[in-house]
């Protein structure tokens, strides 16, 4: 009975042997392959961009134009460059507004004999309230078009309170921000226009929490300028729900905000030298900039640190690229975009030219795809045909068209390829332009493979082109 189980058990590895070698090998995997596996190997085994990020928004939170904290990060992006050993590594001088919000701003509801405090922020440039703030009726209206439709008769000396909140419907929240974001960034101004004496507009979110979202606002040329401020989404129902049983009651504004001289600062550009190609710039940036109340984790110190790490990547892997490889980190994307405006106009004056620009502006969140806008025709499909298949494995499915990002795009009418990463959106705008967009609101692997998708992508345009 041994002699035949052991017969059994021979016969059967020869079977199971012999069918091994009738499966066909494993492909050894292509050029293309190997270099995307190292990259994300490595920036995700050994990726520095959390622990760079923890730096930054450590020693610099609040970074605004014109800010003690912004020119700290200038100094940080300077030394953490320079520790690549890059072949360059320079400041780009940019003279920067200067707004500073001043002591803190309140909203007060009173309703008889109570008062309310509402949460609130005032918007970035923001004028001021007179001293003690201004007091006034309030008047609800839904968009821009419903202040003109009421004209100067009804708006004048109240505060008008924009209330349309961002679209849920929308798988894409960038695509709701964009459509209710003229509230904010217009809305004060037109109600000045009209005679109102303030604006209260609701928070760009759609987070259902007491979490008010500054961002900035303009005003008309030759019209005056009235204290504006947002309320958290919460504060905003609360008000609007008070005004459905109370229209005639009043709210007092505060804002003790002022405005300074420009101020001197800086874009931070490292670069590694093309070797075959010099003349010929591949650029990956993000802005250095935040919110004065924002620590500024995912907006934008996550794309300043991810940029940085795409040449860290090129360095330790060894992968020489053929056209320069250029880091930009620019300053005062979030109220003037002086940095994008003398970058865009030296690298004119000087006729450079950018085969590729790319931008990472939409937080530290796990990467999905790219925007990507030529004005040689739809790039973003090229892209697809050749690429998508060797980015699936790691989550990257979404080559659409796009502008790339608002420090990259004036680029785009010079001739380069811009794109823009597109992490997973949904929970961007629950800390965009906050005081709780802050480290522990960025996950480290998210991060890394966000870098790891920049690396990918800049390689195979800069060996393979588009």
């Amino acid at each position: 009975m041994r002699t035949v189980l052991r017969l059994l058990a021979t016969l059967s590895f020869l079977a199971a042997a012999v069918l091994a070698l009738a499966q066909p090998a494993e492909p050894a995997p292509t050029r293309e392959e190997a270099t995307l596996r190292r990259i994300y190997s490595e920036a995700l085994a050994r990726g520095q961009a959390y622990a760079n990020l923890r730096e930054l928004v450590t020693t610099s939170p609040g970074r605004l134009a014109g800010s003690t904290s912004l020119e700290r990060a200038v100094v940080w992006a300077e030394r953490t460059l320079n520790a690549l050993q890059l072949d360059r590594v320079v400041k780009q001088d940019v003279m920067v507004p200067h707004w500073e919000r001043g002591p803190r701003e309140s909203v007060r509801l009173t309703r008889g004999t109570t008062t309310t405090e509402l949460t609130a922020v005032a918007l970035g440039g923001s004028a001021p309230s007179p001293a003690g703030g201004v007091t006034a009726p309030v008047i609800e209206v839904k968009s821009l078009a419903e202040v003109e439709a009421l004209g100067r008769e009804k708006i004048a000396g109240k505060i008008v309170f924009f209330n349309r909140p961002m679209n849920p419907e929308h798988v894409s929240t960038g695509r709701a921000y964009g459509e209710a974001g003229d509230q904010r960034n217009r809305g004060p101004g037109l109600a000045a226009k009209f005679g109102a004496v303030g604006a209260l507009t609701r928070s760009l979110t759609l987070a259902q929490n007491d979490v008010p979202h500054t961002g900035a606002t303009n005003y008309l040329p030759d019209q005056p300028k009235i204290p504006a401020a947002a309320l958290s989404v919460l504060a905003a129902d609360q008000l609007s729900a008070a005004l459905r049983t109370e229209p005639a009651l009043t709210v007092t504004l505060t804002v003790n905000s002022r405005f300074l001289p420009d101020a001197p600062s800086h874009n931070v550009i490292g670069e590694i030298r093309g070797s075959e190609f010099p003349d010929e710039i591949i650029l990956v940036g993000g802005h250095l900039d935040s919110w004065d109340i924002a620590p500024g984790a995912h907006d934008n110190g996550a794309g300043c640190v991810q940029s940085i790490e795409v040449l860290r990547l090129f360095r330790t892997l060894g992968l020489r690229p053929r056209h320069t490889l250029r880091c930009v980190l620019f300053t005062n994307e979030e109220n003037g975009t002086r940095g994008s405006t003398a970058y865009a106009t030296l690298a004119k004056q000087k006729n450079e030219k950018h085969l590729l620009a790319v931008e990472t502006d939409s937080g530290g969140f796990s990467p999905r795809g790219f925007n990507l806008g030529s004005t040689q025709g739809p790039v973003h499909e090229r892209a697809t045909a050749k690429w998508r298949a060797l980015f699936e494995p790691y989550g990257i499915y979404a080559f659409n068209k796009g502008t790339g990002g608002t420090d990259v795009s004036p680029l785009m009418v010079q001739g380069a390829t811009v794109a823009g990463l597109t992490p997973d959106s949904q929970r961007y705008f629950d800390y965009h332009h906050t005081t709780i967009d802050s480290l522990d609101q960025v996950n480290p692997r998210e991060l890394h493979l966000g870098a790891a998708a920049l690396a990918s992508l800049i390689w195979l345009v800069d060996t393979q082109g588009l």
